[in-house]
């Protein structure tokens, strides 16, 4: 089989990697994701991967009286550690990987740099994308978004908690409808939250489609970029 696309950037959230438990990190889960990227990975797709960091810390659900930009770096921190384990996963089925980070813990992961990035995506590594953007008050969204408009990538996967793109939030409103394909326009008119603004901003202005599905099945992954219809499309046109 041969993907439809050829490099990919995927966003996992850190409450996806839980399980749907919202917390740490399930081994089921985790490792059945690695084995969806490593299908991906053997039919000749290039990989990049950011992970959010919600199901080990996020800052606005903790009681604790703390400034934003601190709040925001321990999240960065998350990320690392979901990024390593996910790295651990990939290698243990026999994907090579590479972690870099924006956020320096060099005893950890090599420090982001697009060159680097951009060979080792050439070389076959699955290149994991650790810390965000580096900078406080910026979501993984944005993050994710900004690697791969750097990485010249051919398709964005937003791995969610929902499986795509509603009128409203489908938690709290049974009417509401999954679009199967979407403009940015309407997305950022329509005020809905498929990604926050800043990203689906750097989305339109750089012309890169984006998958949003649910990771409840890893091989969903493997769907979306085989073409297949799941979740919802987010692009220019119609």
């Amino acid at each position: 089989m041969t993907p439809l696309y050829k490099r990919v950037m995927l966003k996992v959230s850190g409450e996806a990697l839980s399980g749907g438990t919202g917390n740490g990190i399930d081994a089921v889960t985790i490792n059945q994701c690695a084995g969806a990227i490593k299908k991906l990975h053997d039919m000749g797709c290039e990989v990049g991967i950011a992970c959010g960091g919600g199901n080990f810390w996020r800052g606005a659900r903790n009681g604790l009286v703390m400034e934003r930009s601190r709040a925001d770096h321990m999240g960065m921190l998350a990320t690392i550690m979901n990024c390593i384990a996910l790295s651990e996963a990939l290698e243990n089925q026999g994907v090579k990987t590479r972690v870099l980070s924006n956020v320096s813990v060099p005893l950890m992961c090599e420090n982001y740099n697009v060159v680097n990035a951009m060979r080792y995506l050439s070389e076959g590594y699955v290149v994991l994308f650790a810390g965000g953007t580096g900078n406080p008050y910026f979501t993984t969204d944005t993050g994710v978004v900004l690697k791969g408009i750097e990485m010249h990538v051919d398709l964005i996967l937003m791995a969610k908690n929902v499986d795509g793109i509603y009128t409203a939030d489908p938690n709290k409103d049974p009417t509401a409808q999954r679009f199967t394909e979407i403009t940015y326009q309407e997305v950022l008119a329509r005020n809905l939250r498929a990604t926050d603004p800043t990203a689906m901003s750097l989305l339109m202005d750089n012309q890169i489609p984006m998958l949003v599905f649910k990771l409840d099945d890893p091989e969903t992954i493997v769907k979306g970029v085989m073409g297949e219809p799941v979740g919802t499309v987010v692009k220019s046109e119609l």
